[in-house]
């Protein structure tokens, strides 16, 4: 049984100009949260989903004004439908991936498959063929960097540890955090390698800094400060920090 491609895209309006969007036939570990957010100049884009229906055709809140779409790093559940958008950000660490994406450096051929669903996708998706398609990125994002939206600004966050060129966005003026996959409210992956495990740490230690009021993760459902603190406290305490 395969679903429709018009039931594939969940989408639902959140406070502070935010509409969160999501595949709800992707079982819940690996369904990635995509962010829209509104601005006076242009809107954003946060991830773009595994790609196996089309979000400029089926989302039309997306095609509506100028887009920046962001990723908040390259693997497979995250860049899907970039090259839909015409104005694609990455951290300067992944964009080659984005130009060149294959089914290893996106983590698709160990990933991907039909598990991973409690729909399959509509046809002509198989899993055995399944790939991110190229999107070249027309800004590199930097530790720091600033994405303007005219009345919103978000800075971003580089946060190393889960991926090498992962990010997070940062709005200080309302508290949001856009945290991609270095933190949400689930089980989080991490590096192997010595390198990754302190980088991290580090990435952890510098978001637990931050007055948030509000997480919003690439999985799982968002949640608050308090609850933030908490998870980045235990997570630390678990590694001896």
């Amino acid at each position: 049984m395969r679903a429709r491609p018009e039931d594939w895209w969940r989408v639902r309006k959140l406070d502070d100009g935010v509409t969160h969007i999501d595949e709800p036939h992707i079982r819940e570990f690996y369904r990635c949260n995509v962010w829209h957010i509104r601005g006076r100049d242009s809107d954003m884009l946060v991830d773009s989903g595994m790609g196996v229906v089309s979000l400029r055709d089926r989302v039309p809140l997306l095609t509506e004004r100028p887009l920046q779409a962001v990723a908040s790093h390259t693997h497979f559940d995250h860049i899907g439908l970039h090259h839909e958008f015409p104005c694609r950000l990455c951290h300067a660490a992944e964009a080659h991936l984005l130009r060149a994406p294959t089914r290893a450096n996106t983590f698709a051929d160990k990933y991907v498959s039909d598990d991973i669903f409690t729909t399959l996708p509509p046809a002509p998706y198989a899993a055995g063929t399944y790939a991110v398609q190229a999107a070249p990125v027309q800004r590199l994002l930097w530790d720091g960097d600033i994405i303007d939206l005219g009345d919103r600004q978000f800075q971003v966050i580089h946060t190393p540890g889960h991926s090498p060129g992962g990010i997070a966005l940062w709005e200080a003026a309302t508290g949001i955090l856009f945290s991609g996959d270095i933190v949400y409210d689930g089980a989080l992956i991490e590096g192997t390698s010595d390198l990754e495990r302190w980088q991290y740490i580090a990435s952890m230690e510098r978001l637990l800094r931050l007055p948030v009021r509000i997480v919003h993760g690439g999985h799982f459902p968002s949640y608050a400060g308090r609850r933030h603190q908490e998870i980045i406290r235990n997570w630390l305490r678990l590694k001896g920090r």
